[in-house]
Order: C-alpha cells, then sequence, then structure tokens
C-alpha cells in the first residue's frame, strides 16, 4: 500500500526560524525553549547514549546546541527527532546521532584547529564550536554557504570562520589542520586534504560509491592516512571536483539492494555491511535460515526505540516502471504500535532529484507469532523518483521480527 507517513521521513525541508519555535510551544501552552530542552534530553538518552556516544564533552554540545535553529519552520516540531533534514540546493543536515558520532571520532580538543567541508545550515559548525578553537568551514553552494555564514554571526559564533567555495581544495591559507571533518562524501580521499592535514592529524569522512559508502577515520602517519572503517553510511555526494573525479557512477536503471542475505562479515563485530543507520536489531545465527546461516533480529519492548536498518540505492521513474519488494520474516509475540503502520515491515521511500520524499511503500501489517515466510508486494515507481531507501525493522511494533534475503526485483 502506499502511504506518506511522516513518522518515517528521514528527509524534510529546511530553512532555521527561532519565531517558529514560540509558536510551537504556544500551540501545546507551554514554554517551547523548555519544550526543546526536554526533547533534547531525550534524543540523549534515548539515541546518542544507548547508540554509543558516550563522550561527555560532546554529549554536552548537543545538549546546549538549539538544532531547532537550523531546521524547517514547516518541521520544527521534529528538530530533536533523528533525521536527516533537507537544506535547500540538494543538501542537508545531518541525523544528530551521525554528527554525534563524528564529532565523538575526530575527538575534538580545546586546542584544535579544524576544517568543515560542507557547511550546510551550520549546526555539525555549531556543534563543534564549544569543544575546538577554531572552526574553518567550507559550502560549495554560494546561496547557501553566504546565508549560512550571516546567520551563524548572528548567532554569535565568533570561532566559525566561513568561506563559500569547493571543500574539494580546501583552505590552505589556514593549513595545516589539527582535524578534517566532511559532511559529504567523494569517493577516494581529496589529495588536498590529505596535504592540509598535519602530521598526526584526523580525518573523518564518508567514501565510497553514491549509495556504498563508509564512514572513516584516518590518522596521518609519516605523511599517508592510516583508515579505520568505521560504518556504513549515507551521505549526499561531495560535488564540484570530487563529483567530476567519480570513476564509479550510480546506475539509476538497475537498481540493486547489497548484503540482502547478512552473510557478509561484520565492520567493528556490530554493523552490517551495506545497510546503515542500524538500530535496535543484531545478526544473528539461525538454522532455519532462508538463504545462508545469518539473519537480522530485531526485538522491541515497547516500541518506542528507534529499530531499523537502511540503504540507499538509485532508481529513474523514468525507466523503472515497476518494482516487487519483500522479504523473508519469521516473527514472535508481535504486536503493533498505534496501528497497522507500526508493524514489521519491508518499506520504500521515493525521492526527487531534489531529494523532496514523493511516495512511501510499505510490505507490513504483521503480528502475532508465525515461521519464516516470504512476504512481497508489487508498487508503481513515481516518475519523478532518482533515488530511493529502503528500510527493514519494527517500527514501533513490540516483539521480536527476524528478516532474511531482503529484495528488490525491478521492471521496466
Amino acid at each position: 500500500m502506499r502511504i506518506f507517513f511522516a513518522t518515517f521521513l528521514l528527509f524534510v525541508f529546511l530553512s532555521s526560524a527561532h519565531a517558529e519555535a514560540q509558536s510551537f510551544g504556544r500551540s501545546r501552552g507551554i514554554d517551547p525553549e523548555e519544550q526543546f530542552r526536554i526533547l533534547r534530553e531525550q534524543l540523549i538518552e534515548n539515541v546518542l547514549i544507548p547508540g554509543g556516544i558516550t563522550n561527555q564533552r560532546v554529549l554536552d554540545s548537543v545538549k546546549q546546541t538549539l538544532r531547532h535553529q537550523f531546521v524547517p519552520k514547516a518541521h520544527i516540531a521534529k528538530s530533536y527527532q533523528d533525521i536527516a533534514i533537507p537544506i535547500g540546493e540538494s543538501q542537508t543536515i545531518s541525523s544528530p546521532f551521525i554528527v554525534a558520532l563524528m564529532t565523538q571520532a575526530l575527538e575534538p580538543q580545546p586546542t584544535d584547529k579544524v576544517l568543515e567541508i560542507g557547511t550546510g545550515s551550520g549546526y555539525q559548525a555549531a556543534i563543534l564550536s564549544p569543544l575546538v578553537q577554531d572552526v574553518f568551514t567550507i559550502e560549495i553552494v554560494e546561496q547557501l554557504g553566504n546565508r549560512t555564514k550571516q546567520f551563524l554571526e548572528e548567532l554569535q559564533y565568533a570561532n566559525i570562520h566561513c568561506l563559500v567555495g569547493d571543500g574539494f581544495k580546501g583552505w590552505p591559507e589556514h593549513a595545516p589542520f589539527d582535524k578534517i571533518i566532511v559532511t559529504c562524501s567523494p569517493e577516494k580521499v581529496p589529495q588536498p586534504l590529505q596535504d592540509q592535514l598535519r602530521e598526526g592529524g584526523v580525518m573523518i569522512i564518508p567514501v565510497g560509491e553514491r549509495y556504498q559508502q563508509m564512514l572513516c577515520r584516518m590518522k596521518k602517519v609519516n605523511g599517508k592516512l592510516e583508515q579505520e572503517s568505521l560504518q556504513p553510511t549515507l551521505f549526499v555526494p561531495m560535488t564540484g571536483q570530487a563529483e567530476a573525479n567519480r570513476e564509479i557512477p550510480p546506475d539509476p536503471t538497475n537498481p540493486k539492494l547489497q548484503n540482502v542475505s547478512f552473510e557478509e562479515e561484520l565492520i567493528k563485530r556490530f554493523h552490517v555491511p551495506g545497510w546503515y543507520y542500524q538500530f535496535g536489531c543484531t545478526v544473528v545465527n539461525d538454522a532455519d535460515a532462508p538463504e545462508g546461516k545469518m539473519v537480522v533480529e530485531f526485538k522491541s519492548d515497547d516500541g518506542e526505540q528507534p529499530s531499523m536498518l537502511l540503504q540507499g540505492v538509485p532508481i529513474d521513474g523514468r525507466v523503472v516502471k515497476r518494482i516487487r519488494l519483500g522479504a523473508w520474516l519469521k516473527i514472535e509475540d508481535v504486536k503493533w504500535g498505534a496501528d497497522r503502520t507500526r508493524s514489521p515491515s519491508v518499506a520504500i521511500q521515493y525521492f526527487d532529484e531534489k531529494r523532496k520524499l514523493i511516495a512511501y511503500d510499505y510490505v507490513g501489517g504483521f503480528k502475532g507469532t508465525t515461521p519464516w515466510r516470504k512476504v512481497d508486494d508489487e508498487f508503481k515507481v513515481p516518475p519523478a523518483t532518482r533515488e530511493a531507501i529502503v528500510s527493514i525493522g519494527l517500527f514501533g511494533a513490540r516483539g521480536t521480527a527476524r528478516f532474511d534475503d531482503v529484495f528488490l526485483e525491478h521492471r521496466r
């Protein structure tokens, strides 16, 4: 079935406005800033800490940074949900968890001079501001960069320095940098950024193919970068020179999912290759698995915590007319959340060329206890679709659900 399901939006439109926050609070008869403070604390307790964010300085910065100032008026009530939000010009503000994760991995010190590639709305720079000496941030989109520069000045972030330009080139006038954080994804680490990182410095950057990226921690040792893979992720691409250098462009006429049977070796003994935003699930051995031995298991006692896996795919709706989406599913003592949409599901969100959500389909509505069975359905792809996100999980249900052999078949 097709629904426009706001609860599971990964992307929404962006602008910033304090006035809308006041309206948000007044409509509920409470002080808006107090409500937002409570929501920030809930975000930290329910998402960031369970997700592995332990650096107290980072948690304090998230608590003190008013994310609702960096998100759209129309969606200000979602400011402290763990979702990414478009800021126009096909760019996004990353989810709070990803911002916290990258900041923690950077190991920010009070004396650090940090280069950020991809200013966006300024939220990542604002999180870094109280943790380091200076943040030098670059935005390639001129209108967005100028708007954010003015906004950060109005908020009196004196140690954030903004430049409109191609982040691929870095900011050589202020190099070398102690740390570099990149909030968009090139296929490979740009050489200028390698050159501008000081010896012993650290870079956090998502690299790889457009829809199969790895968030990495790089340390410069003897002039070369030593790489540590952190987890799969999905960022907007680094544009400019980095995009021109891309050797493996995505094929939106032939959408495919990766690691659909979960047999690939886990990253750092925890993260599932090919999938990102891993919450509330583990990979377990199941002797009755339909494909291979390993399956993904989701468990929830209350249905309130994030519980899903996601994977991005390119789809051109002008070419790919229909898809068949599904998986093998096994459930135990599953109870719906508020309605049938809060149930174990295989879902897909369709986005246009500006990364605006245009439709949502899902195979779900399951409850009770059932052995392994194949669940699937066929859907029409909206012609405006240029990319999609496939997700599996409990989506607000309680109980246990196991998934295996997820599939996305297409017909032109």
